[in-house]
């Protein structure tokens, strides 16, 4: 039980990698506060944790909103008294088309939250964490920040943004213990498939992004979220200011 005692939120939790990463930590032992923008979906990862013996509470909110974020840290730590941990998941993307296709609506919410999320993640909980003498982020990035694809400007312009400020904060706050990593994943099996490859989700498409994978298949939920469980625990205690890739070689 790697987590036992902490308390972790962890945004985009109602789906998808976030999903897996609110999951496993709650097998590990944390209590977990699971954030998304779909109060129902929240609600049935709750649920399901619950089911399982876990201890879950969801909270339904908008990332890119600094009240919502308010919101979050009381609930919380009025359920479970502090918090350890904060996984910055939630993340969105424009449909993979020309850059001149993107439109300034699709533009301003890529930045909105897979951006300016992390920004009033760190408004909220550098503070607390400093109260606390310690705390962890991990942001969930992505290799398009590292191996960006056509199509994709100003996603991977975003998760690009994520690593650097990600690399920045872990030096800046590492003197008040608060560590601060990234997980980047590889395109993997989440409601944004299709939007990610521009395409209708046929064999045939899949086959094209997979022939970058040289271990020959998407990522899943699992995957991330067990480089997720790795840097939250206390293995982790030295390590900071690390992006970790689970991309099965895409990235070499």
């Amino acid at each position: 039980m790697r987590l036992t005692g902490k308390t972790a939120i962890v945004t985009g939790g109602g789906s998808g990698f976030g999903e897996g990463i609110a999951k496993t930590y709650a097998r590990e032992g944390a209590n977990v506060v699971v954030n998304d923008l779909n109060g129902a979906a929240a609600e049935r990862v709750a649920s399901e944790i619950a089911l399982a013996g876990g201890k879950a509470i969801a909270v339904a909110g908008d990332v890119t909103r600094a009240d919502d974020w308010s919101a979050l840290r009381a609930a919380a730590i009025e359920d479970f008294g502090s918090v350890q941990i904060v996984v910055n998941n939630a993340g969105t993307t424009h449909r993979n088309k020309p850059v001149l296709d993107v439109t300034e609506d699709e533009f301003d919410r890529v930045y909105a939250v897979n951006v300016k999320s992390i920004y009033w993640s760190v408004r909220e909980f550098v503070p607390y964490f400093r109260e606390q003498g310690g705390g962890v982020f991990v942001n969930i990035a992505s290799t398009a920040g590292v191996r960006p694809r056509p199509g994709l400007v100003w996603y991977n312009g975003s998760k690009g943004a994520v690593i650097v400020a990600s690399k920045a904060l872990a030096v800046e706050l590492g003197p008040d213990r608060i560590r601060v990593n990234c997980v980047n994943p590889v395109i993997g099996e989440t409601g944004l498939l299709a939007e990610f490859m521009g395409v209708e989700d046929t064999p045939q498409n899949r086959q094209k992004f997979l022939a970058g994978i040289p271990l020959g298949r998407f990522s899943t939920p699992q995957d991330i979220a067990n480089a997720a469980l790795y840097l939250a625990s206390d293995e982790a205690e030295f390590i900071t200011g690390v992006c970790l890739e689970v991309d099965g070689g895409r990235c070499v």
